[in-house]
């Protein structure tokens, strides 16, 4: 009897550990390619990348497009005043503590990093155009608009709201599975098809994590090397990932309403001290000019020459497709997380701040530094986009207090580094704990390793081009799981809020 018990209850634990066990397997399997098979490695992922983007990156295009549309959809829907939550719940967090949140789970290190570099690479090199003209000074600003700004935020806003709708109001575990709910059942979204759902949320979140880490080391070598003259090789690279390791576990330890909430703050401290500085120092009226012509041809973009799904090309590869793929990769950790902070806000006010204020910030942030990018003497811009890590620090350096300013930098790029991480290994604890909310510290450790191990291997093996492929990759499955789940969502709303409006 004893035997069957502990055979029942040892079966039992591996079926509710199994996304768990299966994320860590899959980061063995890439830490032994990446040690001893790394030109094969190399080879699966170019060799993917290269079918995606030329056989399927119209889906990309498509997805975010269906995401951008619901979000305007749902707004004005008679579903918007309907409650992430009880009827009578409020929020958990004041909405300057949530805004910050948002801003800090949802695209930090991006931002840093192609705050600069994005726009100057656009205006010297544009597509199909002269650079260096006034008409790349506009494809540079609208593209640089485009791809990191509603769309992104759309992207994130359509999966977290869904999964706050189904957990907060639906009682369900805060899982992608649970999206599923209304197509497959609660038998189907607990069984082995909720667990390869799981499985790829995991996956995915760890592509979209992978991007973001390689990208935050090598702009932090890449500007302790410009500034203090630190060697810029892989043993500095494992010390930085090592340090932040340690500071973003710890975050992640103390929980959301401690470490994680304290350090989002600094962020939009550190953000809002930079941008200022940035605007004070730079060419205003330049950038009030450049604002209005992104803005213009970036609403043309985004209702009219975007909805050209069927792009390709290199470009596109390396830019577009890119940034539809790190969304989307990046969305379940972000969508889980922000899900997580927006209890009690109606689906109007929940669309309204997720959508529009980060990917506001994220726009006024690209216009500024994009200008002060484009406004340095050619011959240094041409210079800083050789490599793109360090084109911020050495557009500072034509500017007074550059040196402060690219100080500042780093420090915002360690703070971002360590929030991104922290919110996405709490989110990763919570996938692969049954979407329990109150998951044991030491998984939240193993589960930080792993994904610092696996930032470590692709960037030695690939460099930037090695884990921006791979988010390109991971992205494809998980974006159809998206899909999925916001027909759901859609079937659910109709069919419980209406029957409640009809009672």
């Amino acid at each position: 009897m004893d035997i069957t018990r502990y055979k029942c209850e040892r079966r039992k634990l591996i079926e509710e550990n199994i996304v768990y066990y299966s994320s860590i397997i899959f980061a063995i399997f890439v830490l032994i390619c990446g040690l001893f098979f790394r030109q094969r490695l190399e080879e699966v992922v170019s060799i993917s990348y290269n079918l995606i983007i030329n056989k399927f990156s119209w889906v990309y295009c498509s997805l975010m497009l269906i995401f951008f549309f619901f979000c305007i959809w749902i707004v004005f829907s008679k579903f918007k005043n309907v409650k992430l939550g009880d009827d009578d719940s409020k929020p958990e967090f004041s909405n300057l503590t949530w805004f910050c949140m948002l801003f800090s789970a949802g695209i930090g290190i991006g931002l840093v990093f192609w705050g600069v570099a994005e726009p100057l690479t656009h205006y010297i090199n544009p597509l199909n155009l002269q650079g260096g003209s006034e008409a790349a000074k506009k494809f540079a600003f609208t593209k640089s608009f485009l791809h990191i700004g509603i769309s992104a935020w759309a992207c994130y806003s359509v999966l977290a709201l869904a999964i706050a709708y189904m957990h907060f109001r639906r009682k369900k575990p805060i899982l992608i599975s649970s999206l599923l709910i209304p197509i497959i059942g609660e038998k189907g979204s607990a069984g082995i098809v909720g667990k390869i759902v799981d499985i790829f949320t995991v996956l995915a979140t760890i592509a979209g994590i992978v991007t973001s880490l390689g990208m935050g080391t090598l702009q932090i070598n890449s500007g302790l090397n410009y500034l203090f003259n630190i060697p810029d090789n892989n043993k500095v690279k494992i010390i930085i990932i090592t340090i932040i390791t340690i500071l973003f576990l710890i975050s992640a330890c103390t929980g959301v309403n401690k470490g994680i909430k304290i350090l989002s703050n600094t962020n939009m401290f550190l953000a809002a001290l930079l941008l200022l500085m940035a605007t004070l120092i730079g060419p205003f009226g330049d950038m009030i000019n450049n604002l209005f012509i992104g803005l213009k041809g970036y609403t043309v973009e985004l209702l009219t020459t975007n909805n050209n799904i069927f792009v390709k090309g290199d470009w596109y590869g390396k830019w577009t497709i890119f940034y539809w793929g790190w969304w989307i990769a990046w969305a379940p950790s972000v969508a889980i997380f922000i899900a997580r902070v927006s209890k009690g806000r109606t689906i109007k006010e929940f669309i309204m701040g997720v959508l529009f204020v980060p990917a506001g910030f994220c726009i006024v942030w690209m216009n500024v530094f994009g200008t002060l990018g484009i406004n340095a003497p050619m011959n240094i811009g041409v210079k800083a986009i050789e490599k793109v890590e360090t084109a911020l620090f050495m557009i500072f350096e034509a500017y007074p207090l550059g040196g402060l300013m690219s100080i500042i930098a780093i420090v915002l790029l360690f703070t971002f580094f360590v929030t991104s991480a922290d919110s996405a290994t709490y989110v990763l604890a919570m996938i692969t704990s049954n979407g329990k909310l109150n998951v044991k510290n030491s998984k939240k450790i193993v589960l930080g390793i792993m994904q610092s191990a696996v930032t470590m291997v692709l960037l030695f093996v690939g460099g930037l081009t090695m884990v921006q492929n791979t988010s390109i990759i991971m992205a494809l499955p998980f974006g159809i799981i998206m899909l999925i789940a916001i027909i759901a969502f859609t079937k659910e709303l109709y069919k419980v809020e209406c029957k409640m409006e009809n009672k």
